[in-house]
């Protein structure tokens, strides 16, 4: 059986922990914890870890590039396990969504996100999947700003809740499948519903 890589995006360090643009990294925690697998062994710039979800073998890896270079570790961890990147999952957060909804898509631009374009860069294609994950925008703060800051109390237990679905969105498109989940996990608004 294929081998899925699933990558979630952020910034190594204890200063960015828990910030809006480590989302990526929070998921994988949050995946690691309840399928018992660690994410320890240091591998093409990245932390990872090899497990079984659902029956499906998977790696899960947080490169510890940071941001803006992310493609060079994802990059090096498709060539290393020799993946087709069908199988690739990324997750990172998006402020042109609204806090703690999702959006599950299978290719499409990086748009204004830096680690995105840089992975897209590094593969020269975009046919794999990305879940974006929304932390909304403040006009009030500078996007940089936002986006390296904490979370209020508010938007921590919304995105406790977030991360729950997209642990249930990657094993609904490991058991499943990627429409499956983009059906199931796509927010109404983004699927024509009122």
């Amino acid at each position: 059986m294929d081998r899925y890589i699933i990558a979630g995006l952020g910034n190594i360090g204890l200063k960015y922990r828990n910030t809006r643009h480590n989302i990526g990294f929070m998921a994988i925690d949050e995946l690691a914890g309840i399928y018992e697998i660690k994410v320890k062994k240091i591998l093409c710039q990245a932390y990872t870890g090899e497990g079984i979800i659902k029956g499906v073998p998977v790696v899960l890896a947080k490169p510890k590039t940071f941001m803006n270079l992310s493609g060079q570790s994802v990059r090096a961890l498709v060539d290393w396990y020799k993946t087709d990147i069908s199988k690739l999952i990324v997750i990172y957060d998006d402020m042109d969504i609204p806090m703690g909804e999702l959006r599950i898509r299978y290719k499409g631009s990086g748009g204004s996100h830096n680690g995105m374009k840089s992975i897209l860069s590094h593969l020269g294609a975009d046919q794999f999947i990305r879940i974006r994950v929304g932390i909304g925008r403040n006009q009030q703060i500078d996007a940089v700003d936002y986006v390296l800051g904490r979370f209020s109390k508010t938007d921590k237990q919304i995105m406790e809740n977030t991360l729950q679905d997209v642990t249930k969105a990657i094993v609904c498109i490991l058991a499943e499948g990627i429409d499956i989940a983009m059906n199931r996990y796509n927010s109404k608004k983004d699927k024509g519903d009122v």
